[in-house]
Formats: structure tokens, sequence, C-alpha cells
């Protein structure tokens, strides 16, 4: 008799250059709930679901890229799919990027690997997935970091403005899942991302597509 074969566990197939070749609006409230997988060169793999990113968009006087391109910022002009890394107060803070001068904030993850702490803030998920400047143009490749699209039905998310910044605070810009308590600052419960953190609209809900 022929020995029983095992079904191969299916491996989804990273999120494509074409998925983030798109404004960073659009972009930013697809990936909540997509799980971003970063590979240390030891070979250790570490997993997050997105649950909170910000969109920088054209013509926002909070985009790095509103003045044109810099050394600081030209990983924002290399195309749709690369890592563009900076620091701000001794940390690093990670972004996709979209349509030329776009990208989109990794605010926060839900962990789904053993061994990651709290990557809630954009400091702290940059820090758990151990990405820096060095990282900064790099293109989103296996088995470096890759997105892997949604597990299930798409998550009910909220809207509403960015934080931690001084200029574009009204435009609800913000995308998080709602109830995760691992989105960061608001902390005052599951709901407090419903509560004006700063002068602009509320949060409003915005309904899961199917």
């Amino acid at each position: 008799m022929a020995p029983e074969r095992r079904p191969r566990a299916f491996a989804p197939s990273p999120l494509t250059r074409a998925f983030f070749d798109r404004s960073a609006l659009q972009v930013a409230g697809d990936l909540l709930g997509c799980r971003l997988r970063r590979v240390l060169p030891d070979g250790t793999v570490r997993m997050v679901r997105l649950v909170e990113v910000e969109a920088y968009v054209r013509g926002d006087p909070a985009n790095h890229a509103f003045r044109g391109m810099t050394p600081r910022n030209r990983s924002m002009f290399l195309g749709p799919g690369h890592l563009y890394v900076y620091r701000i107060h001794q940390v690093h803070c990670a972004n996709l990027t979209t349509r030329r001068g776009e990208a989109v904030l990794l605010r926060a993850g839900e962990p789904l690997t053993p061994g990651l702490k709290n990557p809630s803030g954009p400091g702290r998920l940059a820090r758990e997935l151990e990405l820096t400047r060095a990282d900064d143009g790099r293109p989103l490749a296996r088995p470096f970091l890759s997105v892997l699209p949604r597990e299930g039905p798409s998550p009910v998310s909220l809207r509403g403005p960015r934080i931690g910044i001084s200029r574009g605070t009204e435009r609800p810009l913000r995308f998080l899942v709602e109830g995760s308590p691992w989105v960061s600052a608001p902390r005052s419960g599951r709901k407090a991302p419903r509560r004006r953190s700063t002068p602009g609209p509320s949060f409003r809900s915005r309904r899961p597509r199917g």
C-alpha cells in the first residue's frame, strides 16, 4: 500500500506591488487585519496583525514629502511597496510606500508569534520587528519582510484624526481596528479611539468589505 500523502499546508502569497500602487488613503484602510511577516537574519520569524495605521498623502502638510524629495525621504519616491524608515525621538518608525510621495505609517500590531513583547505604537512596532534606518528603501520581499492578506472577514474599523503631529491634525487619516487592545494612544480603554484626541471630526465606523 502506498504511504498516505499529507496535504501541504497552504501558504498564502504576500500582497504584490499592485496592492500598494494606489493612494495611501486606499491602502491604509485595506492594510488593517493584514499580517506583517518579518524574518530576521538568524531565521527567526516575527509576525503581527496590523491594527492601526496612518495615511500620508499628497498635499498633506504632515507628509515628509510635502515639499518634495530630500536625502531623508528619498525612499518615498522609489515606487510602491518599499520601506520608508525614519528616526525621531531616538526611535525608528516604519512606513510602507504607495504611490510616489505617499506612504502608510505602521502604528500598531497584534503579536502573532512567541517572543514579541509590545508592538503597540510605531516605535515599539519597528523595534519588535527590528526595522532600522539600515532597512530604509528596501522593497517588500521574502524572506526579509512581506505583507500577507487577511484571514477571514475584514475587521470593523474606525477612522479619525492622526496623532503625534502638529500639522494636518484635522484630517481623518488614522485607521484602526475597533476594540483592539493593541491600538496605541490614546489609552483610556478599548473605546478610547471614539473620542476626539485632536481638533477635528470624531472617529467614525468604517464598514467591513465583503
